[in-house]
């Protein structure tokens, strides 16, 4: 009897051995993909496995459920990730992109509109009357739940996941405008995408912005002057962040102009790669 218990009691801590690596190695793989996306009539939330996107039913903020219903992810249609009520972004929020000037005490926020958002693949417009539009490749923040006075110790409890974003910048109206709303928020200045990688590792993500394959950005969210969790708070404090919100967090680097028929692309490390056609206002 007492070696039949042994026998069981080995098998049963090989099992958890077991268990622990399965648990460690999801762990270490990263995040959990997760799309907006249609397909012929449907238009939904997704979980992204591999070249497949299995439907979601409900509010991918709220209460959902897998409904077993798999696509291939090449036949549906990726939309812009989330629907946001208010589109944040940060200006000068990388040491490299400040080209030797001090950063803010604060950090510097101002407002996308939601018109501006397209999705993978969607072609960014230069509109007519702007002679400088450059790209800035970023890591975007998707807020998961209501957040308002949020402490920074707890802020990243509001935050559902992270995706690319492109804060599509004309540099002339930027400069000489008393505003950024057309320099920031012209139709199709906000490409954002494909996924949100929920479970990552924010505070140190790799970065890359190529133009016409060529690296145009490249660094770690590391290098934040303002991490996520001091982001979120910071704004909940003047803002009431819902579900689904986006804060941009800046760009890294030295930026270029961009031309008709130039290809954009924004890798981040969990994410994948946000990929947008240049084309000229009509």
């Amino acid at each position: 009897m007492n070696t039949i218990l042994t026998s069981i009691r080995q098998a049963l801590a090989g099992s958890l051995i077991v268990l622990l690596l399965v648990d460690a190695s999801i762990g270490a793989e990263g995040a959990v993909k997760y799309c907006r996306f249609q397909a012929g009539k449907t238009t939904a939330y997704g979980m992204v496995e591999g070249d497949h996107v299995q439907q979601i039913k409900g509010d991918l903020f709220g209460k959902h459920e897998l409904t077993g219903k798999n696509y291939q992810l090449a036949e549906v249609k990726l939309l812009v990730p989330a629907r946001p009520s208010k589109v944040l972004a940060l200006a000068g929020n990388y040491a490299s992109h400040l080209g030797g000037q001090q950063p803010k005490n604060n950090p510097e926020l101002f407002f996308k509109v939601p018109s501006c958002l397209v999705p993978t693949e969607a072609a960014v417009v230069i509109p007519k009357g702007t002679a400088e539009v450059h790209p800035e490749g970023e890591m975007v923040i998707v807020i998961g739940k209501r957040a308002k006075n949020v402490p920074e110790k707890n802020a990243k409890e509001y935050v559902f996941g992270v995706t690319c974003g492109n804060d599509i910048s004309a540099r002339d109206w930027q400069a000489n405008d008393v505003q950024w709303w057309r320099a920031k928020g012209s139709d199709t200045f906000g490409p954002c995408g494909p996924f949100i990688a929920a479970g990552a590792n924010y505070d140190d993500l790799l970065l890359t912005t190529r133009v016409n394959g060529e690296v145009r950005q490249s660094q770690r969210t590391k290098d934040l002057i303002n991490a996520v969790a001091a982001i979120v708070s910071f704004a909940s404090r003047h803002v009431t962040l819902e579900p689904g919100d986006l804060i941009y967090t800046g760009t890294p680097g030295k930026t270029a102009a961009i031309k008709p028929g130039d290809v954009v692309e924004v890798e981040l490390e969990s994410v994948g790669i946000l990929r947008n056609p240049i084309v000229a206002g009509k």
